[in-house]
C-alpha cells in the first residue's frame, strides 16, 4: 500500500537513502577505528570499541537494505544475483560490481570480528586492515554510480565524514604520527 502511495520510486529512494547512510556510518566507523588504532584519542576516551562496533553493525544493516530494496525497483528490475554477485548485472558496470565487492568485503570483514577467537587475533587484525579497502571501494561506487554523486546535499555530508577518515588512513599508511614520547625526546 505504501509503495502504491509513493509511486514507483519507493524502493529506489529507499536504496539511495540506505546507501548514503551506509557510507556515512562506514566512514565514521573507519575514522573511529583508525583513531583508536593510531592512538590519536586520549587514553581515558580511547575505548570507543562499542561505538566502533555499533557503527559497523549499522553499516552492514544499511548495506543490506541498500541492496535488497533494489529488488522492488520497477525501473531497474534486478534479480537477486544482479545485486549480490559481481559482474552479473549489466547495469552500471563497473560501478555496480565495485559496489557489490565493497558490500561483501564490508560485511565479511565486519563479521570476522565475531570469529577472531577462532581465526586468531593476529590473523584477524591482518584481515581487519582490508576494511579500509572495502570502505574506499564503497566511496568509489557511490561517486561513480550514485544518482546523487554530484549533488551538494550528498557530497557535503560525505565529505564531512570521509575526509577525516581519509586523512587518518593516509597518516596510518605513511607510518603514523610520532608518539608523544618520541616528540618529547626530540
Amino acid at each position: 500500500m505504501l509503495a502504491l502511495a509513493s509511486g514507483n520510486h519507493l524502493f529506489w529512494i529507499t536504496s539511495r537513502a540506505a546507501g548514503a547512510v551506509a557510507l556515512v556510518f562506514a566512514s565514521l566507523s573507519v575514522g573511529v577505528g583508525l583513531a583508536m588504532g593510531g592512538r590519536l584519542i586520549p587514553r581515558g576516551v580511547r575505548d570507543l570499541r562499542v561505538t566502533h562496533e555499533a557503527l559497523s553493525l549499522a553499516t552492514m544493516a544499511a548495506l543490506t537494505l541498500h541492496a535488497l530494496s533494489l529488488l522492488g525497483d520497477s525501473y531497474l528490475r534486478p534479480s537477486l544475483a544482479d545485486v549480490t554477485v559481481p559482474f552479473v548485472s549489466s547495469y552500471g558496470q563497473p560501478w555496480m560490481t565495485i559496489g557489490i565487492l565493497a558490500g561483501w568485503l564490508t560485511i565479511l570483514l565486519g563479521l570476522s570480528y565475531y570469529l577472531r577467537g577462532h581465526i586468531g587475533v593476529q590473523r584477524w587484525r591482518m584481515l581487519h586492515r582490508f576494511t579500509a579497502l572495502a570502505w574506499l571501494l564503497g566511496l568509489v561506487h557511490a561517486l561513480g554510480e550514485g544518482t546523487d554523486a554530484g549533488a551538494i546535499w550528498f557530497l557535503g555530508p560525505i565529505a564531512l565524514v570521509a575526509i577525516p577518515a581519509l586523512v587518518l588512513l593516509v597518516i596510518r599508511m605513511v607510518g603514523g604520527l610520532p608518539s608523544a614520547q618520541a616528540a618529547r625526546r626530540a
